[in-house]
Parts: C-alpha cells; sequence; structure tokens
C-alpha cells in the first residue's frame, strides 16, 4: 500500500475505519443536527455490526479531532452536526424536538460588548431558544 493510499485511510493520525466512515457520511447527510440514539439507528441499517459504544466513541473521537460539534440543546439531549466555519444558534421545539438553526448579528455584537465591558476573552458562545415551531403550535390551537 502506497504512503497516499495510508494516509486516505486516517482522519488526523486515527485510523479511519469503515464504521467511522459511514458515521461521519451519515453526519453530513443529516443536514443539521442529530442524537446519538438516531445517529446509531441509522448507522445499523446500513451496517448491522455497529455499537451504539461504537457510536458514542467514534462521536468524542470526532468532538476531539473538531470535526463535528456537540451541541447540549436542553437539559438531557446532546446533538451533533458536522462542524461549520459560520456561527449560528438554534431554535429548538418542545412539542416534536426539532432543531432549527438561525444566525443573528445582535449575538455577535453582545459577545463583543461583553468582551470589551470584562476585559474577557470568550472563546466559546451558544444560543438556543425553546419554545414550538409553527406546526406544534397549530397543533396545541387545536387541542
Amino acid at each position: 500500500m502506497s504512503r497516499n493510499r495510508k494516509q486516505d485511510n486516517l482522519i488526523k493520525g486515527h485510523p479511519l475505519t469503515n464504521q467511522r466512515r459511514l458515521l461521519l457520511e451519515l453526519l453530513r447527510d443529516a443536514e443539521g443536527h442529530i442524537d446519538a440514539k438516531e445517529l446509531y439507528r441509522r448507522a445499523s441499517t446500513r451496517d448491522e455490526s455497529i455499537s451504539p459504544a461504537t457510536v458514542y466513541r467514534s462521536l468524542n473521537l470526532f468532538k476531539e479531532l473538531e470535526l463535528v460539534d456537540e451541541i447540549r440543546l436542553g437539559k438531557i439531549r446532546c446533538y451533533y452536526e458536522i462542524k461549520q466555519s459560520s456561527e449560528h444558534q438554534h431554535l429548538v421545539c418542545q412539542g416534536c424536538g426539532k432543531v432549527m438553526e438561525f444566525q443573528n448579528p445582535y449575538f455577535q455584537k453582545l459577545i463583543n460588548a461583553v468582551q470589551r465591558e470584562h476585559a474577557f476573552k470568550i472563546t466559546k458562545a451558544e444560543l438556543y431558544l425553546e419554545g414550538y415551531c409553527p406546526e406544534c403550535e397549530e397543533k396545541k390551537k387545536t387541542q
């Protein structure tokens, strides 16, 4: 096997196994946020040998290698998404659990103001808002 071929099978020095490749593909295909349970469900339909432990270990490695972001939305659930270059915030539906992204320039202005006022270098800031998506809000009205 040539040196280039070996490098194709590595992620920042770590082996790129078929299962890791599958998980990264599923994360990319999710086009947004997915929790570990749903990632396992999707992966196991394509590779019956994959285990929940493999999914969690791989997600931890992907976080360590800065390939994915882990977002804790609410008290219990963690969601994962392929690392993005742009800052964005999240809306979380309390009815169906859907996660939507949005961007707002005021959030960055707030961060800048806090840094100036407190002489504090902010390296990470997350914002998520909980409520109901239009579909769930409509269902609440008709009940």
